[in-house]
Order: C-alpha cells, then sequence, then structure tokens
C-alpha cells in the first residue's frame, strides 16, 4: 500500500511517522497492495485532527479523530475504519470479491455482534421532491426549514443536480454534481 502523508501547521518527526504508519499499516491485510492511503494531519484549536482515506474499486473508507495527542487519534481513526470494515464486510465482499474482507471473521474478536450488523439495507421510505431550480443560498434556508441534514435541488443559474449539507463545524457545503 502507497502512503501519502500530508501534516499542515503541525511537524511530524521520523520517529513518529513510522509509529503512525505502523500502526495505518495494520489495516493493509484488508486492501490491494496497489491502492493509496490519503494520510491527512492538521493542527485546529489546539487539537491534533487526523483524517484517513482509502480508495478502492470504487468504495471509499474515511475517518476522522481528533485529539491532544497524534498517537491517540489515529487510534480513533483505525478504530471508525475497523468498525466500518467489520460492519460491511458482507456486503463489501459481494462487491470486491476479496478475499481479505470475506475472511475477516477469523480476526474479529466478538464475530456474533458483526453478524448481527451484517444485514442488507432495508429502505423503509421513499421520497418524491419537486426540483424548482433555486440558488444555493435558498436551498440552505429550505434546507434549514424543515431541519435536514442536507438538501437536494436544482441550481437556478446551470440548471444541474446541486446538493447542500450541513457540516461539522456547523458551516455549509455544496455538491455539484457533473
Amino acid at each position: 500500500m502507497k502512503y501519502n502523508v500530508i501534516c499542515r501547521k503541525v511537524e511530524l518527526s521520523d520517529s513518529r511517522k513510522e509509529k503512525l504508519l505502523s500502526k495505518v499499516s495494520k489495516l493493509d491485510k484488508f486492501f490491494d497492495a496497489e491502492i493509496e492511503c490519503k494520510i491527512l494531519i492538521t493542527e485546529q484549536k489546539g487539537e491534533i485532527s487526523m483524517e484517513v482515506t482509502f480508495v478502492n474499486k470504487g468504495f471509499v473508507f474515511r475517518a476522522e479523530a481528533r485529539n491532544k495527542d497524534l498517537l491517540i487519534a489515529a487510534d480513533g481513526c483505525l478504530s471508525k475504519l475497523d468498525r466500518q470494515i467489520r460492519k460491511n464486510k458482507t456486503k463489501l465482499a459481494k462487491h470486491l470479491r476479496q478475499p481479505g474482507i470475506e475472511n475477516y471473521d477469523s480476526v474479529v474478536e466478538d464475530f456474533a455482534d458483526v453478524e448481527d450488523e451484517a444485514r442488507e439495507f432495508n429502505i423503509i421510505k421513499k421520497k418524491k421532491i419537486d426540483s424548482k431550480p433555486m440558488t444555493a443560498e435558498e436551498a440552505v434556508l429550505q434546507m434549514n426549514m424543515l431541519d435536514h441534514d442536507f438538501y437536494i435541488f436544482r441550481h437556478a443559474d446551470t440548471n444541474e443536480l446541486n446538493i447542500v449539507y450541513k457540516r461539522k463545524d456547523g458551516d455549509y457545503g455544496l455538491i455539484e454534481v457533473e
């Protein structure tokens, strides 16, 4: 696996980088050797924020954790990624056809808990929306009035499908579909 470590506002010594990569390399057994792992480390408000992203055959595995200590943040990210893989192992095995994920039960300690979570997605509600053209600001207003975390709309200028969403930091994001 190829590792791409990006540090913003943080200096990382070689020994800390080695410890970090040794922790992240524990997930190598689940992915092909040629995929890339992007590790973004930043400092925000006195805390270290670490984001780990894997892209494998169209599936994105991403986790983010914050802590004052880098290695504790790394453990948080890795436990979240491990949970994602464990929770979706049967679905991923069907799509990826990868024996590492199919045989995940051999390394999971509490396999009974994992089996309970490995059921198919159950869509319980369908909704049709009126896609009246509007600006991104109008869409954010509509989203807030509905008390939703995201809102799909057609942009008034381009007539393209767009999505606005509420970010964890309280700001808003815009996704433009091509």
